[in-house]
């Protein structure tokens, strides 16, 4: 069930964002090709997922936030592409691909992933059948996601702990910053949308919370133990850029068993949306079967 959901859904992403960044019509012909290079370079469309599970969890239909929801990804698609900057993590492939500096060049990408960020609000103020304030909120959520107390903040750590042996604690607020932040925004975002009241927005946002550390864990566990075939990027680039990870900090046992458990406490959070909220616990369960 949750793959089928998931294709749909995500089809309806793809196209409803080709529809929205219609390259012809951006001011400079390269800078929109640049722009959907990235975006449409592929992924799963995760945080798009989730805002729509979240809104079908709390009794609402997800597919009608749909503009949020590729909001989201325009401002995820903006950090991949700024994340593998040669001033950043200088990687030269992403999902299999040539990244994006790699293709336009690093003025050209900084342009791209500038672009994204500042056209992602303007389509999620386009989001239909919301109130007013309603649709503050949710800027509200991403605009403090994705700056300097969210994914921007996690990335300034990461910058400056490039090189160091860094503590399990500082790993932890990085990765709340950089990749759960966001995971946070989509959930709250697809709860409010949908008038969540207050103790359904709590019990997602430890659900969120809860998944984004599973999220993270598996990513470095992946870079030691997955195909490169199937992630996309060179395996063990963690340990060649002598970076922290929850692998290199415990155990590949112990990091496999800390997923595991924080699996089981966002799934636990879940239950009292009951059915409803089957597709996030299902995503959640994903997370520790995941190849890439």
């Amino acid at each position: 069930m949750m793959r089928e959901e998931w294709k749909r859904r995500r089809e309806l992403v793809e196209k409803t964002l080709e529809a929205e960044l219609d390259a012809p019509h951006i001011l400079d012909e390269t800078l929109g090709k640049s722009m959907l290079y990235s975006l449409m370079a592929g992924g799963k469309r995760l945080r798009p997922m989730l805002l729509m599970a979240s809104a079908d969890a709390v009794g609402g239909n997800g597919d009608d936030y749909i503009k949020a929801a590729c909001a989201l990804e325009m401002i995820h698609t903006y950090s991949l592409i700024h994340d593998d900057l040669p001033a950043m993590d200088n990687d030269d492939y992403r999902r299999g691909k040539l990244t994006n500096h790699k293709v336009f060049g690093a003025g050209m990408a900084t342009l791209a992933g500038d672009a994204l960020l500042t056209m992602a609000f303007e389509v999620l103020l386009r989001q239909k059948g919301v109130s007013d304030s309603a649709k503050v909120r949710i800027v509200r959520e991403l605009s403090v996601a994705a700056g300097p107390n969210g994914m921007v903040g996690g990335q300034a750590i990461d910058l400056e702990s490039e090189g160091k042996r860094i503590d399990c604690e500082t790993l932890y607020k990085m990765h709340m910053g950089k990749t759960g932040a966001l995971f946070r925004a989509a959930v709250r975002m697809g709860a409010i949308l949908a008038g969540a009241d207050e103790d359904s927005l709590a019990a997602l946002t430890h659900y969120a919370e809860q998944f984004g550390l599973a999220f993270q864990i598996t990513d470095d566990i992946l870079d030691v133990t997955g195909d490169e075939a199937k992630i996309g990027k060179p395996v063990g680039s963690d340990e060649r850029n002598q970076k922290s990870t929850y692998v290199t900090l415990t155990s590949l046992d112990e990091a496999k068993k800390l997923a595991s458990d924080a699996v089981t406490e966002a799934k636990t959070a879940l239950l009292p949306m009951g059915e409803r909220a089957a597709f996030l616990s299902e995503l959640a369960d994903y997370l520790i079967s995941r190849d890439h």
